[in-house]
């Protein structure tokens, strides 16, 4: 079931009915939805309230509402699992705070805007951040961690803060940054008409971003205001310094400043391969609220990129075991760290997959 059917929500849609998924949806965009269907995002539109997966792609300061009325008049219980794509999330969950609902963000999208732009193959190789809680349901995450992976997404957890604090850096300055030197240029443009006739593979690369759509961004900053507003400082800080070099004709330092750049930029990790080798980590865990969530932030901060995810409950009720796969050659690392946050564990590889 899908709220909103746009770039996101679209391209969800078209890769959850390539497998096999009856996908249904609606949008408040008049002509949307239906539009939606006809380009195979959706199998009809509507609501269903039996939906076994909700994913609310609508605008920023809509999907609470959304996401609450939804999770108040279904009756599937425990089987739901309801989640977002939108790049704030720690107002959000703070506010749905529910079992069933996982805050998350796909790390892709286009400049292109609208269904039109959605495609199934968007999200293969993206990463996908999840963002539980303490009250998160770890059947429900474990379940949308399955599906989302089964898109081609690397999967990783965070903390609603920890997401905020990094998408800052690494998506909401950036686009910020690529608006303001594109509309600098378009400034200049009328000024000198063959300024944006001259623009080079460099500065359009760069600028790319700022064709996305524009409306979505005013909540955005709202709600990423403290993140935002401290990277921006960062940033200026960086360019005051830039400035200075050039100004001053310090060849050395901007030398250092380029060189540092050129090195961080070309180790910035592609599409993460499957390992040769899987280790099985094993974790007994107290059935308590928190436990999932602190264990998968854990496997993130530390870059332990998990590939499989099982939660298997005792009978008595009080324990279960977290069953974790991870790359063999990290595994030992996940291990020490858990046992340092008092979660002995063990591991065994489970074969190659050569």
């Amino acid at each position: 079931m899908l709220f909103g059917t746009g770039l996101i929500g679209g391209s969800v849609g078209m890769a959850l009915r390539q497998r096999g998924w009856w996908v249904t949806g609606c949008d408040t965009g008049p002509g949307v939805a239906a539009r939606a269907a006809r380009l195979g995002a959706l199998s009809e539109e509507g609501v269903d309230p039996q939906a076994d997966l909700v994913v609310v792609a609508t605008p920023v300061h809509e999907t609470a509402r959304v996401a609450d009325a939804f999770l108040s008049r279904t009756d599937r219980k425990d089987t739901v699992v309801v989640t977002d794509v939108g790049s704030v999330k720690g107002p959000l969950v703070a506010t749905i705070d529910h079992p069933w609902f996982v805050g998350g963000h796909p790390m892709a999208g286009s400049e292109q805007v609208g269904v039109d732009g959605a495609r199934p193959d968007l999200f293969v190789g993206a990463t996908w951040v999840l963002t539980p809680t303490t009250q998160t349901d770890p059947s429900a995450f474990t379940r949308l961690r399955s599906i989302l992976a089964d898109l081609g997404a690397t999967v990783v957890a965070l903390t609603p803060q920890g997401h905020d604090e990094m998408v800052a850096v690494v998506s909401h300055v950036p686009h910020l940054t690529a608006a303001t030197l594109m509309d600098l240029a378009a400034g200049r443009g009328e000024e000198q008409a063959a300024l944006l006739q001259l623009a080079a593979g460099g500065f359009r690369d760069m600028t790319r971003v700022a064709a996305g759509q524009p409306d979505i961004w005013p909540d955005i900053c709202d709600d990423n205001a403290a993140a935002i507003v401290e990277t921006l400082d960062l940033l200026i800080g960086a360019l005051g310094t830039m400035r200075a070099c050039v100004a001053e004709h310090d060849h050395a330092s901007l030398l250092a400043i380029l060189q540092r750049a050129a090195d961080a930029r070309r180790s910035l990790p592609g599409r993460l391969p499957r390992p040769d080798d899987l280790a099985e980590v094993r974790v007994p865990v107290p059935d308590r609220e928190g436990v999932l969530a602190e264990i998968t932030t854990l496997a993130a901060e530390l870059r332990v990129n998990i590939l499989d995810l099982e939660i298997a409950h005792s009978v008595e009720g009080d324990r279960g075991v977290a069953v974790i796969v991870v790359d063999g050659h990290q595994a030992s690392t996940l291990v020490e760290a858990l046992g340092e946050r008092g979660y002995p564990s063990t591991r065994a590889l489970i074969g190659s997959t050569r």
